[in-house]
């Protein structure tokens, strides 16, 4: 089986993960301009880790004897109502992200590409991960409506997120 329609798709994938990553820095944007500097701080990991998942199929492209075709990146959003609607919008996007993975492992199942298969499953699990994460500060976001003493004590505990994965 040739890898050029993975190669495509995985191309795809790459822009949408520098689309995230641009996404989640407009989000860190946002944040900051409104002194939510722990909010800010967790958006810009998140930004750097889609750009190293990005960078991760970029590799991977390049490892199987492809072409990586860049492509153009939208201008993501950069005004939002509140905090909680920047969580809804994250979880929404990383639901939208999990698709698409899920879309590039059954085109690998189909064209039996076991490699790919295998390196999807990587993007698979974290998925499972990243969704979890948003749901949980967005869980938090509902519980305390919008008392602004429980979000600045919620943003203080954003900043301690210390690395991404």
């Amino acid at each position: 089986m040739s890898f050029k329609g993975m190669r495509d798709g995985l191309n795809t994938q790459v822009q949408n993960e520098i689309y995230s990553s641009y996404l989640y820095l407009s989000m860190a944007a946002y944040f900051h301009s409104n002194n939510l500097n722990g909010f800010a701080h967790w958006m810009r990991l998140q930004s750097s880790e889609e750009m190293g998942h990005a960078m991760k199929i970029y590799d991977y492209i390049i490892q199987r004897g492809g072409r990586v075709q860049l492509k153009e990146i939208k201008k993501p959003p950069h005004d939002f109502k509140s905090v909680k609607e920047v969580m809804e919008k994250t979880l929404a996007h990383e639901q939208s992200v999990t698709q698409c993975f899920h879309e590039l492992y059954e085109q690998a199942a189909k064209q039996k590409d076991y490699a790919t298969q295998s390196f999807l499953q990587w993007f698979i699990n974290e998925q499972v991960e990243e969704e979890a994460a948003v749901n949980e500060i967005l869980q938090k976001l509902y519980l305390i409506a919008d008392k602004s003493s429980s979000i600045l004590y919620l943003d203080k505990e954003m900043k301690k997120r210390a690395t991404s994965s």
